[in-house]
């Protein structure tokens, strides 16, 4: 019955990362890849005008529009705002840690 045990176990932990990386069933159909591209174009993305200098922020931009013509919400990605870390905030009296060395 142990060896029963350990080559349950032994097989549980291999089968671990199949069940992780298994992929769902829903392909995609060629039809909704065009349709997807298209709406995409409409938006304002042009694949191949061979300007690629702003590929990431271009195709991004236009998938934003199209989420939004589609109603959907995002989250993610680029947030505005700053930030300063390890700097005193201002008026606050204190000194920085590595002050005088």
């Amino acid at each position: 019955m142990k060896s029963l045990g350990q080559t349950f176990v032994i097989l549980t932990i291999m089968a671990a990362p199949v069940v992780a990386y298994a992929q769902s069933n829903t392909a995609v159909t060629p039809e909704q890849v065009r349709a997807e591209l298209i709406q995409l174009e409409q938006a304002g993305y042009r694949p191949g005008d061979g300007d690629n200098t702003n590929y990431p922020a271009d195709i991004q931009a236009a998938e934003a529009r199209v989420a939004a013509q589609n109603g959907a919400s995002s989250y993610g990605g680029m947030v505005g705002g700053a930030s300063a870390s390890g700097a005193p905030a201002v008026g606050d009296g204190m000194k920085p840690m590595y002050f005088g060395q």
